[in-house]
């Protein structure tokens, strides 16, 4: 518990993308609030599920929320419709398997035994977990929101062959025309810098599949430098430490790797000219291990 994070109600919403007035309803119907003359008050229940009661200064009492807080599923759900993978792949004529393997990739369910099993991620991003009631297999299902999802979409384009011009808005809309990708790697992929060679044939040496420059999962536009789908690890090289601009767009960029809790390796460049000794150390904190 000493790793929790508490955010207030606000926050809360704001994170499951939903209004407060929506959240509070769902908060009340679960009974962990109750309103009362002098606004919300906890229950027991609403203690019991990490609610809390925190002062500050200048606004008084608040409540605040462990931030993956879960939210009895059959309040989320309610005026809602919801799409199996099967329903969706008929959308765009995919198996339900290459759906969630899909959704997998993206890190919004991740597979338990025969089926598939939600992240915190995937329950932000509109995902509710169920059970097969013949044999207790979980399976995810996904409200509407999931057809506007600009990755998820991206990605069911390239499965198709379905080529668009890619911007990338993180680092500006000329930042690869600026800095073009020339280098290239052992295994094809063409990189914007030496020290990203020497990191894309180190994890395809070490027959680890990887991705260069994929988009993060989210609703913010920014993409990774290299991604590995086996451990939904991201890794940043940080050069320019010297630039002012690209100082603050690495802080900024930090902070989203913080804020959806997304496993990041970051490496400097004297660590890219040791990475026998580095990566493998990194990478198996994440579970991952190599050689």
């Amino acid at each position: 518990m000493s790793n929790t994070k508490l955010i207030s109600t606000s926050a809360l919403a704001k994170k499951l993308s939903m209004n407060k007035y929506k959240l509070d309803e769902l908060l009340l119907a679960a009974k962990y609030i109750v309103k009362t003359d002098n606004g919300f008050q906890l229950t027991d229940l609403g203690i019991k599920n990490s609610g809390k009661i925190e002062q500050h200064v200048k606004f008084g009492k608040y409540i605040v929320w462990d931030e993956n807080i879960k939210i009895p599923n059959k309040l989320i759900t309610q005026g809602k419709e919801f799409f199996s993978a099967t329903r969706i792949g008929t959308r765009y004529n995919l198996s339900s398997t290459k759906i969630n393997m899909i959704l997998s990739e993206m890190g919004f369910i991740k597979r338990y035994l025969n089926g598939w099993t939600i992240t915190s991620l995937g329950t932000i991003n509109g995902g509710i977990e169920k059970e097969h009631t013949k044999n207790g297999t979980p399976y995810v299902e996904w409200d509407e929101s999931i057809f506007k999802n600009s990755t998820f979409l991206s990605i069911i384009k390239d499965v198709k062959g379905e080529v668009e011009k890619e911007i990338d808005k993180s680092y500006g809309s000329n930042f690869r025309e600026n800095f073009p990708a020339k280098h290239r790697s052992t295994d094809g992929h063409m990189v914007r810098s030496k020290a990203e060679i020497l990191i894309d044939n180190w994890l395809y040496m070490a027959e680890l599949v990887h991705a260069y420059e994929r988009r993060l999962p989210i609703e913010e536009e920014v993409y990774c430098d290299f991604y590995i789908p086996i451990g939904k690890i991201y890794i940043e090289f940080w050069g320019l430490e010297n630039d002012p601009k690209y100082a603050k767009r690495k802080k900024i960029k930090r902070d989203i790797y913080k804020k959806y809790n997304f496993k990041l390796i970051e490496l400097t460049d004297d660590e890219v000219f040791n990475l026998d000794d580095i990566l493998p150390q990194m990478l198996l904190r994440y579970g991952v291990q190599t050689y």
